[in-house]
């Protein structure tokens, strides 16, 4: 018999339960929500079902995947969307929460995988202390443990990498 257990998962779980007791939930099914900045579009987010917990300490649960597409703010242009089984929205601290199967692709084509990314939209910032593919649009690929970026993902840093890099050029002797 094998077993096996993610302690930040627990935690996160504890915490979301203790936060649960005695709270009023809605339950809101086929979410389309467009969030907008000064009357310009930022962002879209999808999900089949969201549930909004309004205990001490509210929150938004998005247990059955979230979609999200984000828009320049000039000509409405997409820039990029993120993919993720399970969303949590805290209002408290302005962060969403991405956790398993996430996929995020940016304007330059670069897809973003791992089982958490966090986005914090207080400092306008992407993080993930878990571990971290990103393909970039040539074929490159980077692998990593912890990745921080700016919120439109365009430019970012990643510890601890490795990568397999494409050569075309050979070297001039």
């Amino acid at each position: 018999m094998l077993f096996s257990a993610c302690e930040n998962d627990i935690n996160k779980i504890r915490e979301l339960s203790a936060n649960q007791v005695n709270a009023d939930v809605d339950t809101i099914h086929g979410v389309d929500m467009i969030f907008s900045d000064s009357a310009k579009v930022r962002f879209r987010m999808l999900a089949p079902l969201l549930l909004q917990y309004k205990g001490k300490k509210p929150y938004n649960l998005m247990p059955k995947t979230v979609n999200i597409i984000f828009f320049n703010k000039v000509d409405m242009s997409q820039m990029g969307t993120l993919t993720a089984d399970t969303g949590i929205q805290n209002d408290a601290d302005n962060k969403y929460e991405f956790h398993k199967n996430v996929v995020a692709q940016n304007a330059k084509g670069e897809t973003f995988k791992s089982d958490e990314l966090i986005w914090d939209k207080n400092t306008k910032t992407m993080y993930s202390n878990k571990v971290v593919q990103i393909k970039m649009a040539n074929g490159d690929i980077m692998n990593g443990t912890g990745f921080k970026s700016d919120q439109t993902m365009t430019h970012w840093t990643m510890t601890q990498s490795t990568g397999i890099f494409n050569v075309t050029d050979a070297p001039t002797q």
